[in-house]
Formats: C-alpha cells, sequence, structure tokens
C-alpha cells in the first residue's frame, strides 16, 4: 500500500485499546505495538515527520493489522506474545542467547547431587535459582558443596564406597570423604544436603542459626568434637555468605531499573535484599524505536521473563506511566504467582536505590559508546585502506574445508561492527565434485549464498559491505567472479596467512597486497574474523564425517552411542570395524555387543556360500 492508502486505513481504526502489527511487502512482521487508542496511534506513523528509526521502519510498512482487546492489561500481554512469537525486526529485544540457569536437585537420589539445568521441568527434581550465568552457577555448586563438605567428583554413591581412597579434596579438607568404608553414611549426606537446599534458598540466617543452638548444646554435653566440626561448618557458611552474594540477587526483595539511551542504549537492573545491593544485571541494545517508558516496558517483560524470578517491588524511571506500571505489576503479579509491585519511587530511601540504577545505566552506555567509537575507527581504517565506498559494518567471511573427495563444506562467517553475529552463519555442503577443489567450491558456496538474496530469501537478505575469502588472490577471484555474474559489486579480498598459519594481510582479486599489522586493532579484527570462519568450516566438517561413521553403526541391536563411540576410538572407521573378526572386536567390546556386530556385517557373506 502507498502510505495515503495506510492513512486512510488508520484512519478507519476504532478510538479503542488493542495491539497493531506493522508488515513489510513479503508479509514479514517487522513491528508490533499496543495502543491505548488504536486510531490516534497508528495514524500519528502516517503523517508528519519521525526520527529516522521510526521513518525507517514506517517506510517499508506495506501493511498493518490490528488486534482490538478489553483493556490496556490485555493489550500488553498480546503485545508481549506477539513479539516473542514474531521476533520484529524494529522491535527493542534482549540478546536471545542470554541465560539464566538454575541447579537441579534429584531428590529421588539416595545420594542426590546438585547439578546445571538450563530450565525447569515437571521430574520430581528440586530447582534453585534462576542465576546470572554457567560459569557463575557451576562456582555456586562447587563454594556451597566446599563449605558443607559435599562431593564434587565424579564418584557415585553408594557405588564407589570403598572401592578406592579418597580423593585430594578429602585431605584438603573440603569433603567428608562419603567414598570411605565406614565413613559418614546417608543420613549424614542427606542432612548436608538439606542445609545446602537452605542456602540456595537463601534462608542462610536460619540455617546458621539452627546450627549455632546444636554447638552450644554438643559443648554442653561435653561433646567438643561436634561442638568445634558445628563451629567450622558455621564459620563456613558466614564465609560463603560473604563470597556468594549473587545467591541473594535470585530472593532480592526489590529490583531498581535504570534506563539510558543512546547510540548503546542500556537497560542496567540492581538487586537489593534488606537494602544492600546484591547483584547487578545490565543489557546494551541499539536505541529503540519505542518511547522511553514503552521501551522499559518491554524490555522488563522480556527480562523476566527470561530470569523466571521476581522481586516483591521494581522501581521504575519516571517515564513510564501509571497505566504502565499497573499492567506490569499485574502482568508479573500473575506470572510469579505472588504480588509484585512496580512503581515509581518519588522519595527517601528507594528514590536513591532507583538513582543508583539510573546512574549505573549511563555509565554502561558511556562505556559501550566509547568501545563503539573505537570498532568504528577500526573499520574506518579499513575502509581507507582498501578504497571502499563506505566503512564495512558488515563483514562477511568464507571458508572451504574437506576430507579427500568427501565432506566438502563451507562456511560462511558474520561479523557486524567487528563482533561475531553468530544468527546469521552459514553452512553450504558443497555438491557435484569427486575431488577437492577449493575455487569451484568457492564459487559454488558464494553463489548459493547470494543467488538465495536475489530469491528474496530474508535469511540471506542483508547484504555485506566487505567480502573476505580465506586465501590469496585467486580465492577471491573466484568469488569475484561470481558476484559479478550476479551484477554485484561487493568488494572482495583475500585473507592471507604467513608460514605458521598467522593472518599476514589482506589480498585483491589481481593479487595487490595490503599490509595491515601497522594497525593492531585491524590486524586482531581480520585475525579473529579468520580463526573465527575456520573454526566454524572445520567443526561443520568433523560432524557431518561424525554423523556419517555413527550412521553405519546404526540399527545393530544393544550398540548404542556409548558402544558406537567405543568401536569407533578403536578402529577408527566403520570400514575397519566391518573387516574386523570377532576376536578383534571382543578386544574392544563386550562379547555381545562384539557379536551383534560381527554379525550385522557378515549375515550378508554367510547367505552368499
Amino acid at each position: 500500500m502507498k502510505i495515503d492508502e495506510l492513512r486512510a486505513k488508520a484512519n478507519r481504526l476504532p478510538l479503542l485499546p488493542g495491539v497493531y502489527i506493522m508488515k513489510d511487502a513479503r508479509g514479514e512482521v517487522i513491528y508490533v505495538g499496543k495502543a491505548k487508542a488504536l486510531k490516534n496511534r497508528v495514524t500519528s506513523y502516517f503523517r508528519g515527520d519521525h526520527l529516522p528509526k521510526v521513518a525507517a521502519m514506517v517506510a517499508k510498512v506495506d501493511d498493518f493489522d490490528v488486534i482490538v482487546v478489553k483493556s490496556e492489561f490485555e493489550a500488553l500481554v498480546l503485545e508481549n506474545s506477539l513479539i516473542k512469537r514474531h521476533k520484529p525486526h524494529y522491535n527493542i529485544l534482549l540478546k536471545d542467547d542470554k541465560g539464566y540457569p538454575f541447579i537441579r536437585l534429584d531428590v529421588r537420589s539416595e545420594y542426590p547431587r546438585f547439578t546445571l539445568a538450563n530450565r525447569t521441568a515437571r521430574d520430581g527434581a528440586k530447582y534453585f535459582g534462576p542465576f546470572g550465568g554457567r560459569g557463575q552457577t557451576k562456582g555456586i555448586i562447587d563454594t556451597v558443596c566446599k563449605a558443607l563438605k559435599l562431593p564434587t567428583c565424579s564418584r557415585r554413591f553408594p557405588r564407589d564406597i570403598g572401592r578406592a581412597r579418597p580423593c585430594l579434596n578429602y585431605h584438603m579438607g573440603e569433603c567428608a570423604g562419603w567414598c570411605r568404608e565406614g565413613g559418614p553414611g546417608p543420613e549424614a549426606y542427606r542432612e548436608a544436603v538439606g542445609q545446602a537446599e537452605l542456602v540456595l534458598s537463601g534462608r542462610t540466617k536460619e540455617l546458621t542459626a539452627g546450627l549455632s543452638e546444636r554447638m552450644e548444646l554438643a559443648a554442653e554435653e561435653l561433646k567438643f568434637e561436634l561442638a568445634a566440626e558445628l563451629r567450622d561448618r558455621i564459620r563456613a557458611l558466614e564465609g560463603l555468605a560473604n563470597r556468594q552474594r549473587v545467591l541473594a540477587a535470585v530472593y532480592a526483595d526489590t529490583d531498581a531499573v535504570g534506563f539510558c539511551r543512546g547510540a548503546r542504549s542500556c537497560l542496567a537492573v540492581l538487586h537489593y535484599v534488606d537494602g544492600s545491593l546484591a547483584d547487578k544485571d545490565f543489557e546494551l541494545m541499539e536505541e529503540p524505536l519505542e518511547a522511553d517508558g514503552e521501551a522499559v516496558s518491554a524490555l522488563l517483560r522480556q527480562y523476566y521473563a527470561a530470569r523466571g524470578a521476581w522481586p516483591k517491588f521494581v522501581l521504575v524511571p519516571d517515564c513510564m506511566e501509571q497505566e504502565d506500571l499497573d499492567a506490569l505489576g499485574e502482568l508479573f503479579t500473575e506470572e510469579s504467582g505472588r504480588r509484585v509491585r512496580v512503581e515509581v519511587p518519588q522519595r527517601g530511601d528507594r528514590r536513591r536505590l532507583l538513582e543508583t540504577a539510573q546512574a549505573n545505566a549511563r555509565e554502561e552506555s558511556e562505556r559501550a559508546a566509547t568501545a563503539q567509537q573505537k570498532q568504528l575507527k577500526t573499520l574506518e581504517w579499513l575502509q581507507k585502506a582498501l578504497g571502499l565506498a563506505a566503512a564495512p559494518e558488515r563483514i562477511e567471511a568464507f571458508d572451504i574445508s574437506n576430507l579427500g573427495g568427501e565432506g566438502i563444506v563451507a562456511a560462511m562467517t558474520v561479523f557486524v561492527r567487528c563482533r561475531p553475529l553468530k544468527r546469521d552463519y552459514r553452512k553450504f555442503r558443497i555438491r557435484g565434485l569427486d575431488a577437492p577443489d577449493d575455487y569451484e567450491s568457492m564459487r559454488q558456496a558464494v553463489g548459493r549464498r547470494f543467488e538465495r538474496a536475489a530469491a528474496g530469501d530474508a535469511k540471506f537478505s542483508e547484504l555485506p559491505g566487505l567480502l573476505l575469502i580465506d586465501g590469496g588472490a585467486a580465492h577471491a577471484s573466484a568469488a569475484e567472479g561470481v558476484l559479478r555474474s550476479l551484477g554485484l559489486g561487493i568488494p572482495v579480498f583475500g585473507m592471507v596467512k604467513d608460514d605458521r598459519h598467522r593472518t599476514r594481510a589482506l589480498e585483491t582479486p589481481e593479487g595487490r597486497e595490503i599490509g595491515i599489522s601497522s594497525n593492531p586493532a585491524v590486524f586482531a579484527l581480520i585475525g579473529a574474523i579468520q580463526e573465527e570462519t575456520h573454526r566454524f568450516a572445520i567443526e561443520y566438517q568433523r560432524s557431518l564425517r561424525s554423523a556419517k561413521l555413527r550412521s553405519g553403526l546404526d540399527g545393530i541391536p544393544g550398540i548404542g552411542e556409548k558402544r558406537r563411540n567405543e568401536l569407533l576410538r578403536a578402529f577408527g572407521s566403520v570400514r575397519a570395524i566391518k573387516a574386523a573378526d570377532y576376536e578383534q572386536l571382543c578386544a574392544a567390546v563386550p562379547k555381545n555387543a562384539a557379536r551383534a556386530v560381527y554379525d550385522h556385517f557378515h549375515k550378508e557373506d554367510e547367505k552368499c556360500e
């Protein structure tokens, strides 16, 4: 539709709350928003001047749909659902790869262990969290286990009790030696696990108070060894509380939210427990199309949905309107199963907490903007050195990997503003080649990538400002020939390595070398791109080879993943396994498994005799 048609359609909308869905010419959803009055909000997009990002979105709108609802709360919930489903390009979105892991405890086991889990499940286990990251969560498990002398080794109980001497953790006083014959039994283990549960549930004070009472009682009864053991445990737990304040962040009673708009906008969330700062989270993003209040609302909905934990109070900036505060509080209350209040404090201690969050958001935004300026300078140097028309914000790189004539693959990586954009990485299986031919493989991979773009494939629609090819002038020339045949003028350069397989320079398709070692930032960037592309190609080639090896052993009765791996480690290939006799197979796997493998590969031979 033309802008006049869109304006006319918007003028016919009702003055009711609802959600509007902007679509491009392909019918793809590019933006989702909510409105108190649909007519007023949607018509505003098709009249007057807009900020550059809003204008860019409106220029791509070909049509829109609306859904009328009964209340602003229903509009907020529906908008939230549609953004999750479509992930529109112009909506403000948090990183989709950020995880908040949990700690899992399988309480059905006699000797349960704490393990890391990406999400909760209805499997009878207990879950604690979520926490800030996988490394942080593993650190919490180790710290809690050491404080309560629970095992962190790979031994399993009761199977391994008395099988071997205690490991170094026992001798260092970090484990009670559960593997010892005659050592602490399952009751003591369960007690220690129960204490760990209290710590992970944020009830450390309750635990230490109970242990202190037991310690005093043991001292009165002259049980000095027990009293000393309890004293040491209390000290360890107090030290744990000091070192692992992040545990408290999961059970924060107040979150203070700061937001700063800029070239790198920032949402900062400070977690407070009893008025003390326990932890900080922040997210950086491109400047949002939404107004500040709408941006904060959208970001907080995504943030808490991913985190899965809500505080009692969420303190937000002045930019949010009361109607949005009420709707957000109602949504969080519904999702968390308990009352959550969202408010803008005007004075007192809570106002100071909010101001601190705002200061943190500003600081992170300014720091990111400085880093972004460095990235832009790197790209500007690259633009001048290579004679490009513009700084190459999006760089794509190709590499070929093969093993003989089999499994020839190509990999494409993408770097946007000097950082890898992994969701845009692509893999290509090279077809129709009986022997390795890097030049033809490169032509095929580059051709398929840009042919898909020409065909309107959304996954390939964004074109790069620079194409880098692993190899010298001949490889770059092969890629350039493909681009020329498709009518594309994207600049192409080869990445040249030295004798030690390290990036040395860039090379034009005509063979002119361009040194990059004089600029450390550019040198590091090109080196990182080359290494990342090579890694991605090698991993893809290996995964195909591994899948092919495994498939040759599929369908053999009694041969699962473990036996398959044992056979491949012992013989190296399916062909060698097939050629092995029964005795050789028995040396690698148990006799029943060896018989199953031998019969699988030789039953046809027996029929022919």
